[in-house]
């Protein structure tokens, strides 16, 4: 593995790396101390939170949803090591790049990937995996050739594994929250992709009346302030 890492982003839990690991290029995410917790206490609530982005990941990939494959999982280093997922862009870049040109070839590009993303979450809630970070930063689209392309799923640092309804919607609501702060331009995007989302599994029905829920109460804060 190179010694060569170079600083591809940093946020609140930690910093995140591009490296060469054994010949392959690779995201290393490593989770600083927080050191106004107790030391143990921190270093196990580290290696929970660390084994539960694995295991998220790899249910994922088990499902048959892409995500980056997971290359090591080193606790005492406070990290995990992930395939780097070349050829590709952000969903948020994509809608941008999209959303300037303005034209029915764009809008049809789009309404495609609004029900490819549907199928992918509602596929992943079906196997009761919440990402806890759903936006449209962290899903990729990666060009496989000119005419085709798959969505991956990233950053799975907040994720976990539960049956829950209101977790789900929880998740629906960070996406919307998402794409209407990020892009208002395209507000037929996310109704889009609730149609293909809906159809997927026999309790998607279910999560959307929670779902309905935890909107109202989203709304009624950003009223009360």
């Amino acid at each position: 593995m190179s010694n060569t890492n170079i600083l591809y982003k940093q946020g609140a839990e930690g910093r995140i790396f591009k490296i060469n690991y054994f010949g392959k290029p690779a995201i290393s995410k490593e989770r600083f101390k927080k050191k106004y917790r107790n030391e143990e206490l921190d270093k196990r609530l580290t290696k929970e939170r660390i084994r539960a982005e694995a295991k998220s990941i790899l249910r994922c990939k088990n499902a048959g949803i892409c995500v980056p494959a997971v290359y090591l999982v080193d606790f005492e280093g406070r990290r995990i090591i992930l395939e780097y997922i070349d050829n590709s862009e952000t969903i948020s870049d994509l809608i941008d790049k999209l959303t300037t040109k303005n034209c029915d070839e764009s809008n049809e590009k789009l309404k495609e990937i609004s029900i490819k993303m549907g199928d992918v979450i509602g596929k992943m809630h079906y196997n009761n995996i919440i990402h806890g970070d759903l936006t449209t930063s962290n899903i990729l689209i990666k060009y496989e050739s000119d005419s085709t392309w798959n969505l991956y799923l990233i950053d799975f640092g907040l994720s976990y594994i539960k049956s829950s309804d209101e977790d789900k919607a929880v998740d629906l609501y960070v996406l919307e929250r998402a794409l209407t702060s990020k892009h208002s331009n395209v507000n037929w995007f996310f109704d889009e992709f609730l149609i293909s989302y809906r159809q997927y599994g026999e309790n998607n029905e279910r999560i959307f009346k929670k779902f309905n829920e935890v909107r109202a109460r989203g709304r009624k804060r950003t009223t009360i302030g």
